[in-house]
């Protein structure tokens, strides 16, 4: 039963949430194979302090936007994104950071 609400949580807002995760993965890791001239995603993933540098200034800009309760979805979108570039470039798999997260249940 404890699944069928989760199931029914991601579907809430009528689409599936962690598609929008998963294809943002999907995209790092393309562009780690085949990477497209000027893209910003392959600067973040061969630049060495550009990945850092971003989730940092992200991260700082949500919470700033959260004490103004101003541009919250977007900041946090943006943290999003560079968090899983960040972690693609690190070689640190979302999966396994998933299966952290599952194992810490109680």
């Amino acid at each position: 039963m404890q699944s069928n609400i989760w199931h029914q949580k991601i579907y809430l807002l009528g689409f599936n949430m962690l598609k929008n995760l998963e294809d943002l993965v999907i995209l790092a890791r393309e562009r780690k194979k085949n990477p497209v001239q000027g893209s910003y995603t392959n600067k973040l993933l061969y630049d060495e302090n550009l990945a850092k540098k971003k989730v940092l200034e992200e991260i700082s800009e949500l919470i700033e936007s959260v004490e103004k309760n101003t541009n919250k979805i977007h900041e946090a979108a943006d943290v999003f994104y560079h968090l899983v570039m960040y972690l693609e470039k690190n070689d640190i798999l979302l999966e396994d950071v998933m299966k952290e997260l599952s194992n810490r249940k109680k």
